[in-house]
């Protein structure tokens, strides 16, 4: 009999939840199962996509990004604007979009779980805090983020909390953005990994990253970004990153924003095709072998190729990655094996 590829999708980034409470708060189930404009996913798009599962961010967005996605002036926003709150919504949306189901998406703890959703062709959520101000520099409350399902946490955005600064500068420009990890955020990253919980470098300044590097014993993850040796963004890795990554068994999940693409930084969908994430993702591959690099589109949260469009573009991506010579078991790799190890390693189950 012929082995048949599988072509199944899982991604390391997205933010749908961020997407669903912006606009869709009323009745996330609704729009999730029919369809969420605007937006990269929903569950038909994920479907015929081949999209089985991912880390689905919970976000924090800044007040005047509020105020603009929901045509409000910033004072409206201030008014019911509390950062534990939001995260804790994003969460019970997740929590309502398992229970509306019927069984199609699961929310998934361990790398176990993630596997027989894959086999029994259900949707794999793995809930993934990104940017950490809604924690206290005390830590009061990771355990009840971990009762409730997370086991990835990003501990940055762009700005500033008790654990750091996350990178912030402008492009072109390096990583070297800020200062590294203040005492709290040593605390964090020595309780997830009592916890096991996977922590994600994606937004990380330079000497951030290099103090989680000596301070952890987990593999050294980033969930969405890119070679800063193609495009000289501050959210990108050094060539010095990567092999701290490699050295680690960590990975580093290919962010498919054209600003993380594109040698000049630009945000132009139009003039970016499938070509700038298959350069990407060589690049990385050289650097860190073919078991340590995955997908990390950052879906509902960038400016995407307009070759790529949307979630159901990834078999384009996926063929056009067969067409430049990536073989069967590479893909097959690039597109979930790999996620599934570094996980089940970070986690231990």
């Amino acid at each position: 009999m012929t082995h048949l590829p599988d072509r199944s999708v899982f991604d390391g980034h997205n933010d749908l939840l961020l997407n669903l409470w912006l606009h869709h708060d009323d009745d996330p189930a609704n729009a999730f199962f029919s369809r969420v404009s605007p937006g990269h996913l929903d569950y038909p798009r994920m479907r015929r996509g081949g999209f089985f599962g991912g880390l689905f961010a919970v976000f924090i967005p800044p007040v005047s990004y509020i105020a603009r996605m929901r045509n409000q002036t910033d004072d409206e926003v201030l008014d019911y604007f509390d950062p534990l709150a939001i995260v804790e919504r994003q969460i019970d949306i997740m929590r309502i979009l398992e229970r509306s189901s019927e069984g199609r998406l699961k929310i998934c703890r361990t790398a176990s779980d993630i596997e027989r959703c894959r086999l029994n062709g259900r949707i794999a959520a793995v809930l993934h805090i990104e940017g950490a101000g809604a924690i206290d520099a005390q830590l009061a409350q990771l355990e009840k983020f971990y009762q409730l399902g997370v086991r990835s946490i990003g501990p940055f955005w762009n700005t500033p909390n008790a654990f750091g600064e996350g990178v912030n500068g402008a492009f072109p420009g390096t990583p070297d953005t800020g200062p590294g990890l203040t005492a709290a955020g040593e605390s964090l990253i020595h309780a997830c990994n009592e916890r096991r919980l996977m922590i994600d470098l994606s937004h990380m300044n330079e000497k951030a990253f290099w103090d989680t590097a000596r301070l952890s014993n987990a593999p050294l993850v980033a969930t969405h970004s890119n070679a800063h040796a193609l495009c000289p963004q501050p959210r990108n890795l050094t060539d010095a990153q990567l092999e701290a990554i490699a050295h680690s068994g960590g990975l580093v999940g290919v962010n498919f924003g054209t600003a993380f693409l594109r040698a000049d930084g630009k945000r132009d969908g139009a003039g970016t095709d499938l070509s700038t994430i298959i350069n990407h993702i060589a690049y990385l591959i050289a650097k860190l072998g073919e078991d340590r690099v995955a997908f990390g589109s950052d879906f509902d949260g960038v400016n995407v190729p307009d070759a790529l469009e949307d979630v159901e573009g990834l078999p384009r991506l996926v063929q056009a990655l067969s067409d430049a010579g990536f073989s069967d078991s590479l893909l097959e790799k690039l597109t979930w094996r790999n996620w599934l190890r570094v996980l089940a390693e970070t986690w231990g189950e």
